[in-house]
């Protein structure tokens, strides 16, 4: 299981440890990752999902899980968030058919 979040793509960065002696060694930081369970209104289902606590914030800021998987590019997502988008497009396609 890596370290990324699974809506928004953020994983680790690479920096380095400086100690008073300006000695540099290197470290990594790890995103804040949480599992959460988000609900998916158009689906009607609970989904769970690993994310960023940012990745959190910026769903319940565009409106719901939703509508921030039409909004994102495949690109960032997850295999499991793609295949999420793909079902909630379907099923808004069927509901204006």
């Amino acid at each position: 299981m890596s370290r990324v979040c699974e809506l928004t793509g953020k994983g680790r960065q690479v920096g380095n440890n400086v100690s008073h002696a300006n000695n540099k060694t290197k470290r990594t930081f790890l995103p804040n990752l949480q599992n959460v369970t988000l609900i998916s209104d158009a689906l009607g289902q609970s989904v769970k999902l690993r994310v960023s606590t940012h990745g959190l914030r910026s769903v319940e800021h565009v409106g719901g899980l939703d509508n921030w998987l039409t909004k994102t590019s495949d690109d960032k997502l997850s295999v499991k968030a793609r295949k999420l988008k793909r079902a909630i497009a379907k099923k808004a396609k069927e509901a204006t058919a």
